[in-house]
C-alpha cells in the first residue's frame, strides 16, 4: 500500500485525520507544538506541520475511499499522477519529530526574493537568489557568478 497526500481544507487537517482513522483508513498527520499568543494569554498548541495535507497509507483501489470524510478536497498530484510518498519519507518525518532537539520547525515554499544556498549539482553551495518560480521551472541568480540558472523540474 502506498503513502498518498491528500489536500483538505484549510484548518482541517486534525479533523479530517480523525475521521479517516474512524473509518478505518491509515493516516499521518505530523504535528508541532508552538506557543500562540493571544492578547490576555499565551498557550501551547499543536498544529500540522504541512498546512491542508494528511497523509493517507491506502490501495489504489481504496483510494476514493477518503472523499466520503468532509474537509478533503482533492489528492496532491504530481506530473499527472496521484503523489506517492516513499515509507522512508513517513519515517523521516516521524523521527525528526521526534527527536529530543527540535524546538521550532516551520515549512515553506521557495518565493521571489529569497536568497537560497545550492546543497548540490554543479553549483554546490553557491548563494542565489529566487528570480521566478513556475510550475515547471526555478530560475536562479548566481552573483557571485554573475549568471542566471534554470532549473527544470523532471
Amino acid at each position: 500500500m502506498n503513502w498518498y497526500v491528500v489536500y483538505t481544507k484549510p484548518k482541517w487537517e486534525k479533523k479530517v485525520a480523525e475521521k479517516l482513522t474512524q473509518i478505518g483508513v491509515e493516516c499521518y498527520c505530523p504535528l508541532i507544538t508552538q506557543v500562540k499568543q493571544w492578547s490576555d494569554r499565551k498557550k501551547k498548541v499543536e498544529v500540522p506541520l504541512f498546512n491542508s495535507y494528511v497523509f493517507v497509507q491506502l490501495s489504489e483501489i481504496d483510494r476514493n475511499s477518503v472523499f466520503n470524510v468532509p474537509g478533503v478536497v482533492r489528492y496532491l498530484f504530481w506530473l499527472g499522477k496521484p503523489a506517492i510518498v516513499r515509507d522512508e519519507e513517513i519515517n523521516i518525518i516521524k523521527s525528526s519529530l521526534k527527536a529530543a532537539n527540535v524546538s521550532d520547525i516551520t515549512v515553506a515554499s521557495i518565493q521571489v526574493g529569497d536568497r537560497i544556498k545550492l546543497e548540490s549539482g554543479a553549483f554546490s553551495n553557491q548563494d542565489a537568489i529566487v528570480q521566478e518560480v513556475s510550475k515547471t521551472h526555478y530560475i536562479l541568480v548566481l552573483e557571485s557568478l554573475g549568471c542566471v540558472l534554470k532549473i527544470k523540474y523532471k
